[in-house]
């Protein structure tokens, strides 16, 4: 497994573990087995785990996985795991939210978790129109001061907001946002800032909800209600991207690369992002370690100059996704936006 330093004495494994499908909503879980499943991914050099306070017992899980880890494996291993949480203020709570709030979050977090100082948070603020959230960027900044955050980072804010944050002193050691071969709105601003300011990305949907896979090549084009929201979210992407036959097109070009490297189409796509500039790491979504092996190809593949060619041609049909990083998902009206879920601490499901 492929490691990255996205700052000095902190290293990253550049394929992190996802924790949202074993968040409430997607089926009872078995903590036991849980915990034995990430032992096996860190075991294998996926020692990098992404959570959040919004995904429902997932801290919890994590935090008996960290403890096991540490009896069994010893403190030197431990010190390799990596957990990545965010702290996410319901929609409702925006106009309100003060430090106390913020640090009865953090502290919950800390507490599930068993850590005295969290690795890194990545903060997201829904209505980027509701005044605060540089307030509470410099919050999250002063509890990071006081020992209580290690590293303060983002999720979701979009270029002219994350610069904003970081000319207000706010040390932005990261960024998580969408990111895939059908969604490329990083390319517009984004990378560039990211390898101005010197912060690294970390990039979620990089198969499209299960969409870049070898499951989807050759099937006709779905109808609503698709089978989760999960989809019904990428496959808006999927319309504003070029239509299904451009897409099938993708997968078919997938598909030839993936034979010429023996693996399958959802490892290139994931590959294909860890190529891309200021990209440090893409965040797989596993629910076990039945696609484990697979996990651990991502970083292992060395796509070449014809391979990123045939991408290429495929991609230079495609339409420009609309507006900045998260844009779309922002109005609330909109397609992309009515379809999500905003007050997620109040028990709603991503």
């Amino acid at each position: 497994m492929q490691r990255f330093a996205i700052a000095p004495g902190y290293e990253i494994s550049r394929v992190i573990r996802g924790g949202w499908q074993l968040a409430g909503g997607h089926g009872a879980i078995d903590a036991d087995a849980a915990v034995d499943d990430m032992i096996a991914f860190a075991d294998a050099g996926i020692t990098t785990f992404d959570c959040a306070d919004i995904y429902t017992g997932v801290e919890e899980l994590i935090g008996r996985f960290r403890l096991a880890y540490g009896r069994l494996r010893g403190a030197e291993a431990l010190s390799r795991i990596r957990v990545h949480t965010k702290f996410v203020p319901d929609l409702t709570v925006l106009p309100t939210i003060d430090k106390a709030y913020v640090e009865s979050v953090i502290d919950t977090s800390r507490k599930r978790l068993n850590l005295e100082t969290l690795d890194l948070v990545q903060f997201h603020w829904w209505a980027l129109d509701v005044p605060g959230w540089l307030e509470t960027a410099g919050w999250l900044r002063e509890l990071s001061e006081e020992g209580r955050i290690g590293k303060v980072s983002l999720t979701n804010f979009d270029t002219d907001h994350v610069a904003a944050i970081i000319e207000a002193g706010v040390p932005v050691a990261s960024l998580q946002l969408q990111y895939s071969l059908l969604d490329r709105r990083p390319e517009k601003r984004m990378a560039d800032l990211a390898r101005d300011k010197g912060f690294a990305l970390f990039c979620y949907g990089t198969v499209a909800g299960g969409f870049l896979s070898d499951r989807w090549l050759g099937q006709v084009e779905p109808e609503h209600p698709l089978e989760n929201r999960s989809l019904t979210k990428y496959k808006l992407i999927i319309d504003d991207f070029g239509g299904w036959d451009l897409f099938q097109s993708l997968l078919a070009t997938l598909r030839r690369i993936a034979d010429r490297h023996g693996t399958d189409i959802a490892t290139v796509a994931s590959a294909a992002l860890l190529t891309k500039p200021a990209v440090a790491a893409v965040i797989v979504g596993a629910r076990n370690r039945s696609h484990l092996p697979a996990n651990l190809a991502i970083s292992d593949i060395a796509l070449d100059g014809s391979d990123h060619a045939a991408l290429d041609a495929v991609l230079a049909e495609a339409l420009p996704l609309d507006g900045d990083v998260y844009a779309l998902e922002r109005d609330r009206t909109g397609r992309h936006g009515s379809i999500m879920k905003y007050n997620l601490n109040k028990g709603e499901s991503k």
